[in-house]
Protein backbone atom coordinates (compact mmCIF):
# COMPACT_ATOMS: atom_id res chain seq x y z
CA UNK A 1 0.00 0.00 0.00
CA UNK A 2 1.22 3.49 -0.61
CA UNK A 3 2.17 5.52 2.41
CA UNK A 4 0.49 8.80 1.38
CA UNK A 5 2.46 11.73 2.99
CA UNK A 6 -0.12 13.58 4.74
CA UNK A 7 0.39 17.01 7.12
CA UNK A 8 0.22 14.03 9.61
CA UNK A 9 2.98 12.12 8.15
CA UNK A 10 5.44 15.01 7.92
CA UNK A 11 5.36 15.14 11.55
CA UNK A 12 5.87 11.76 11.74
CA UNK A 13 9.04 11.87 9.36
CA UNK A 14 10.34 15.16 10.95
CA UNK A 15 10.16 13.09 14.51
CA UNK A 16 12.32 10.43 12.65
CA UNK A 17 14.40 12.53 11.69
CA UNK A 18 15.70 13.70 15.23
CA UNK A 19 16.72 9.71 15.61
CA UNK A 20 18.99 10.29 12.78
CA UNK A 21 22.90 9.80 13.20
CA UNK A 22 25.02 13.42 13.31
CA UNK A 23 26.98 13.61 10.36
CA UNK A 24 30.16 15.07 12.21
CA UNK A 25 32.81 16.11 10.65
CA UNK A 26 32.18 14.19 7.33
CA UNK A 27 32.05 17.06 4.54
CA UNK A 28 29.26 16.68 1.24
CA UNK A 29 31.17 15.34 -1.69
CA UNK A 30 30.10 17.18 -4.84
CA UNK A 31 28.18 15.88 -7.59
CA UNK A 32 28.60 16.43 -11.36
CA UNK A 33 25.47 17.09 -12.94
CA UNK A 34 27.11 18.77 -16.01
CA UNK A 35 24.93 15.72 -17.94
CA UNK A 36 21.47 17.16 -17.16
CA UNK A 37 19.94 19.74 -18.56
CA UNK A 38 19.95 23.04 -16.95
CA UNK A 39 16.85 24.74 -15.29
CA UNK A 40 15.37 27.67 -16.16
CA UNK A 41 16.39 29.68 -13.00
CA UNK A 42 19.12 27.80 -11.09
CA UNK A 43 18.42 30.52 -8.50
CA UNK A 44 15.26 30.26 -7.67
CA UNK A 45 14.62 26.99 -6.50
CA UNK A 46 12.05 24.87 -7.64
CA UNK A 47 9.03 22.79 -5.10
CA UNK A 48 8.96 20.34 -7.77
CA UNK A 49 11.15 17.77 -9.46
CA UNK A 50 11.98 19.24 -12.79
CA UNK A 51 13.21 15.92 -14.28
CA UNK A 52 10.00 14.25 -13.61
CA UNK A 53 8.46 15.66 -17.00
CA UNK A 54 11.93 15.83 -18.99
CA UNK A 55 11.56 12.53 -21.16
CA UNK A 56 13.02 8.96 -20.01
CA UNK A 57 16.58 10.06 -21.37
CA UNK A 58 16.61 12.50 -19.29
CA UNK A 59 15.04 11.24 -16.00
CA UNK A 60 17.24 8.07 -16.11
CA UNK A 61 20.33 10.26 -16.58
CA UNK A 62 18.88 11.88 -13.44
CA UNK A 63 18.64 8.73 -11.79
CA UNK A 64 22.76 7.90 -12.48
CA UNK A 65 23.75 10.55 -11.10
CA UNK A 66 21.26 10.59 -8.32
CA UNK A 67 22.67 7.10 -7.27
CA UNK A 68 26.29 8.78 -6.90
CA UNK A 69 25.16 12.12 -5.49
CA UNK A 70 22.77 9.39 -3.13
CA UNK A 71 25.97 6.96 -2.29
CA UNK A 72 28.20 9.61 -1.35
CA UNK A 73 26.02 12.00 0.60
CA UNK A 74 22.85 10.07 2.10
CA UNK A 75 23.25 6.52 2.45
CA UNK A 76 25.42 7.20 5.91
CA UNK A 77 22.25 7.74 7.71
CA UNK A 78 19.08 7.24 5.11
CA UNK A 79 20.51 3.61 4.08
CA UNK A 80 22.03 1.58 1.10
CA UNK A 81 19.78 1.53 -1.64
CA UNK A 82 17.78 4.38 0.31
CA UNK A 83 16.34 1.45 2.84
CA UNK A 84 16.58 3.12 5.97
CA UNK A 85 17.70 1.03 9.15
CA UNK A 86 15.56 2.58 11.10
CA UNK A 87 17.58 5.86 12.38
CA UNK A 88 16.20 8.17 9.91
CA UNK A 89 13.24 8.43 7.51
CA UNK A 90 12.61 5.91 4.73
CA UNK A 91 12.58 8.37 1.77
CA UNK A 92 11.36 6.03 -0.46
CA UNK A 93 7.84 6.88 0.50
CA UNK A 94 7.86 10.27 0.53
CA UNK A 95 5.40 11.09 -2.82
CA UNK A 96 6.86 11.64 -5.90
CA UNK A 97 4.94 14.58 -6.68
CA UNK A 98 5.05 18.26 -5.59
CA UNK A 99 4.11 17.95 -1.81
CA UNK A 100 7.03 14.99 -1.27
CA UNK A 101 9.04 17.28 -3.11
CA UNK A 102 8.62 20.18 -0.92
CA UNK A 103 9.61 18.16 1.81
CA UNK A 104 12.55 16.98 0.43
CA UNK A 105 14.16 19.97 -0.72
CA UNK A 106 13.25 22.12 2.26
CA UNK A 107 15.80 19.35 4.33
CA UNK A 108 17.96 19.08 1.34
CA UNK A 109 18.55 22.85 1.14
CA UNK A 110 18.15 23.82 5.36
CA UNK A 111 19.16 20.63 7.00
CA UNK A 112 18.12 19.73 10.23
CA UNK A 113 19.24 20.79 13.70
CA UNK A 114 17.85 19.95 17.05
CA UNK A 115 18.98 21.00 20.45
CA UNK A 116 21.92 22.45 18.78
CA UNK A 117 22.94 19.41 17.24
CA UNK A 118 22.71 19.18 13.38
CA UNK A 119 20.93 15.46 12.66
CA UNK A 120 21.66 16.45 8.95
CA UNK A 121 23.63 18.79 6.89
CA UNK A 122 22.24 21.93 4.82
CA UNK A 123 23.74 20.40 1.42
CA UNK A 124 21.59 23.42 -0.81
CA UNK A 125 24.48 25.73 -1.04
CA UNK A 126 27.06 23.08 -1.47
CA UNK A 127 25.45 20.99 -3.98
CA UNK A 128 23.07 22.64 -5.69
CA UNK A 129 19.83 22.39 -6.99
CA UNK A 130 20.80 19.95 -10.03
CA UNK A 131 22.43 17.50 -7.86
CA UNK A 132 18.91 18.19 -5.33
CA UNK A 133 17.03 16.92 -8.01
CA UNK A 134 19.11 14.25 -9.34
CA UNK A 135 18.84 12.58 -5.58
CA UNK A 136 15.74 12.85 -5.63
CA UNK A 137 15.15 11.29 -8.62
CA UNK A 138 17.16 8.63 -7.87
CA UNK A 139 15.36 8.29 -4.14
CA UNK A 140 11.80 8.19 -5.79
CA UNK A 141 12.55 5.54 -8.29
CA UNK A 142 13.47 2.66 -5.65
CA UNK A 143 11.60 -0.22 -5.99
CA UNK A 144 9.60 -2.04 -3.49
CA UNK A 145 11.92 -4.49 -2.05
CA UNK A 146 9.21 -6.59 -1.34
CA UNK A 147 7.70 -7.20 -4.89
CA UNK A 148 11.72 -7.63 -6.19
CA UNK A 149 11.78 -10.47 -3.42
CA UNK A 150 8.69 -12.24 -4.72
CA UNK A 151 9.86 -11.88 -8.02
CA UNK A 152 13.43 -12.93 -7.84
CA UNK A 153 12.87 -16.62 -8.09
CA UNK A 154 11.72 -15.64 -11.80
CA UNK A 155 15.02 -13.57 -11.92
CA UNK A 156 16.93 -16.38 -11.19
CA UNK A 157 15.87 -18.46 -13.54
CA UNK A 158 16.39 -15.78 -16.16
CA UNK A 159 19.98 -15.44 -14.80
CA UNK A 160 20.88 -18.93 -15.14
CA UNK A 161 19.63 -18.81 -18.80
CA UNK A 162 21.85 -16.38 -19.61
CA UNK A 163 24.58 -18.25 -18.49
CA UNK A 164 23.77 -20.78 -20.42
CA UNK A 165 24.65 -22.03 -23.46
CA UNK A 166 23.14 -19.95 -26.74
CA UNK A 167 20.57 -17.55 -25.04
CA UNK A 168 17.66 -16.41 -26.54
CA UNK A 169 18.51 -12.52 -25.50
CA UNK A 170 15.12 -10.81 -27.16
CA UNK A 171 12.79 -13.75 -25.75
CA UNK A 172 14.88 -13.44 -21.81
CA UNK A 173 14.57 -9.00 -22.68
CA UNK A 174 11.53 -9.19 -23.27
CA UNK A 175 10.93 -11.44 -20.08
CA UNK A 176 13.07 -9.25 -17.84
CA UNK A 177 10.92 -6.35 -19.18
CA UNK A 178 7.49 -7.71 -18.22
CA UNK A 179 8.77 -8.61 -14.73
CA UNK A 180 10.29 -4.58 -14.85
CA UNK A 181 6.57 -3.47 -15.47
CA UNK A 182 4.99 -5.38 -12.44
CA UNK A 183 7.54 -3.77 -9.93
CA UNK A 184 6.09 -0.44 -8.09
CA UNK A 185 7.59 2.28 -6.57
CA UNK A 186 6.70 2.95 -2.97
CA UNK A 187 6.68 6.65 -4.22
CA UNK A 188 3.84 6.49 -6.63
CA UNK A 189 6.86 7.64 -9.42
CA UNK A 190 5.82 6.05 -12.86
CA UNK A 191 9.00 4.55 -13.05
CA UNK A 192 10.95 1.92 -10.82
CA UNK A 193 14.68 1.34 -11.14
CA UNK A 194 14.58 -1.95 -10.12
CA UNK A 195 17.32 -4.77 -11.07
CA UNK A 196 14.90 -5.84 -13.28
CA UNK A 197 14.86 -3.12 -15.99
CA UNK A 198 18.48 -2.53 -15.08
CA UNK A 199 19.55 -6.13 -16.59
CA UNK A 200 16.96 -5.36 -19.44
CA UNK A 201 18.45 -1.85 -20.44
CA UNK A 202 21.82 -3.31 -20.39
CA UNK A 203 21.06 -6.38 -22.87
CA UNK A 204 19.26 -3.80 -24.67
CA UNK A 205 22.46 -1.87 -24.95
CA UNK A 206 24.97 -4.29 -24.88
CA UNK A 207 23.09 -8.00 -26.55
CA UNK A 208 26.33 -9.43 -26.88
CA UNK A 209 27.38 -8.65 -23.13
CA UNK A 210 25.14 -11.27 -21.67
CA UNK A 211 27.91 -11.24 -18.51
CA UNK A 212 26.83 -7.67 -17.67
CA UNK A 213 23.40 -8.38 -17.48
CA UNK A 214 24.22 -11.21 -15.25
CA UNK A 215 26.33 -9.22 -13.12
CA UNK A 216 23.70 -6.88 -12.51
CA UNK A 217 21.27 -9.53 -12.07
CA UNK A 218 23.86 -11.19 -9.54
CA UNK A 219 24.54 -8.11 -7.30
CA UNK A 220 20.90 -6.60 -7.30
CA UNK A 221 19.41 -9.65 -6.02
CA UNK A 222 22.03 -10.17 -3.77
CA UNK A 223 21.63 -6.82 -2.49
CA UNK A 224 17.66 -7.12 -2.02
CA UNK A 225 18.64 -10.17 0.38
Amino acid sequence: MLFRLTALGATILAATTSLALAHGDVAPQPVNTDALPDLADPEEWMTENPYRGMGDEVYQKAIEIGSSGYTQNCARCHGLEVISGGLAPDLRFLEAEEYGDEWFVERFRHGYTQNGTTKMPAFGELLGQKAAWAIRTYIETRPDDAMVTELTPELMALKGQLEGEAPDIPAISAQLGDIAGQIETLSGAPVADSVARKAQMSLASHPENTHRAVEILTVGLSAAH
